[in-house]
Protein backbone atom coordinates (compact mmCIF):
# COMPACT_ATOMS: atom_id res chain seq x y z
CA UNK A 1 0.00 0.00 0.00
CA UNK A 2 1.43 3.05 -0.88
CA UNK A 3 1.09 5.78 1.70
CA UNK A 4 3.14 9.43 1.57
CA UNK A 5 3.52 12.01 4.88
CA UNK A 6 0.22 14.20 4.77
CA UNK A 7 -1.82 11.28 3.75
CA UNK A 8 -5.35 11.10 5.83
CA UNK A 9 -6.67 7.73 6.68
CA UNK A 10 -8.91 5.99 8.08
CA UNK A 11 -8.47 2.87 10.00
CA UNK A 12 -10.89 -0.26 10.84
CA UNK A 13 -10.84 0.73 14.79
CA UNK A 14 -11.61 4.29 16.26
CA UNK A 15 -9.34 5.54 18.74
CA UNK A 16 -10.52 5.68 22.30
CA UNK A 17 -11.47 9.94 21.63
CA UNK A 18 -13.84 8.32 18.94
CA UNK A 19 -12.27 9.73 16.05
CA UNK A 20 -11.10 7.39 13.32
CA UNK A 21 -9.54 9.29 10.98
CA UNK A 22 -5.44 9.96 11.17
CA UNK A 23 -2.53 12.11 9.54
CA UNK A 24 0.22 10.64 8.57
CA UNK A 25 3.09 11.84 10.01
CA UNK A 26 6.57 10.12 9.03
CA UNK A 27 6.67 6.20 7.35
CA UNK A 28 9.20 4.03 6.97
CA UNK A 29 9.27 0.41 9.27
CA UNK A 30 7.65 2.26 11.74
CA UNK A 31 4.71 5.12 10.86
CA UNK A 32 3.92 8.37 13.17
CA UNK A 33 -0.04 9.44 13.11
CA UNK A 34 -1.84 12.08 14.18
CA UNK A 35 -5.47 11.45 15.50
CA UNK A 36 -7.72 14.76 13.85
CA UNK A 37 -9.96 14.41 16.70
CA UNK A 38 -7.93 14.60 19.82
CA UNK A 39 -4.38 15.43 18.29
CA UNK A 40 -2.73 12.81 20.32
CA UNK A 41 0.69 11.24 18.14
CA UNK A 42 1.17 7.22 18.20
CA UNK A 43 3.67 5.33 16.50
CA UNK A 44 3.06 2.14 15.13
CA UNK A 45 5.00 -0.38 13.38
CA UNK A 46 4.25 -0.55 9.38
CA UNK A 47 2.70 -4.13 9.61
CA UNK A 48 0.34 -2.96 11.88
CA UNK A 49 -0.89 -0.06 10.00
CA UNK A 50 -1.16 -1.76 7.00
CA UNK A 51 -3.61 -4.64 8.21
CA UNK A 52 -5.79 -1.76 10.07
CA UNK A 53 -5.90 0.69 7.30
CA UNK A 54 -9.46 0.67 5.95
CA UNK A 55 -8.86 3.77 2.92
CA UNK A 56 -6.54 7.05 2.37
CA UNK A 57 -9.60 9.50 2.94
CA UNK A 58 -7.32 12.34 1.65
CA UNK A 59 -4.16 11.74 -0.17
CA UNK A 60 -1.42 14.01 0.10
CA UNK A 61 -0.33 16.78 -2.68
CA UNK A 62 1.57 15.36 -5.03
CA UNK A 63 4.12 18.16 -4.62
CA UNK A 64 4.50 16.83 -1.09
CA UNK A 65 5.25 13.09 -2.23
Amino acid sequence: MDIAVGDIIQTRKKHPCGASSFEVLRVGMDFRIRCTGCGREVMLPRVKIEKNIKKVIKPAPEGER
